[in-house]
């Protein structure tokens, strides 16, 4: 394999690694401020704060966690699967009417 094509391979992991980071990350950090804000037992100001500084560390962690995965697949897999069981259950929240 020539020099250029393991140069390519390795930019586009690192800038997929980088965009799981970012957008996932950052996916990651709403939905658990929302799922935090939502689910603790405070009042609504104070869980809405509480998840929301939280959302600081867990942004932090998703960083960290996609550059230190062993490759991209699963950078990005340790991101979107816990988005999507935060997301279900926001979603079954709001549809049993908690998020009124």
């Amino acid at each position: 394999m020539s020099k250029e094509k393991i140069g390519a391979r390795y930019r586009l992991a690192v800038a997929s690694r980088a965009l799981a980071a970012i957008g996932g990350g950052y996916a990651l950090s709403a939905l658990a401020a929302t799922a935090m804000a939502l689910y603790l037992p405070l009042h609504r100001a104070e869980a809405v704060i509480t998840g929301t500084l939280a959302s600081f560390v867990v942004y932090t962690c998703a960083v960290m966690w996609a550059f230190a995965a062993r490759n991209a697949w699963r950078a990005w897999g340790g991101l979107v699967l816990p988005c999507a069981v935060l997301a279900c259950s926001l979603w079954l929240a709001q549809t049993a009417g908690a998020a009124a």
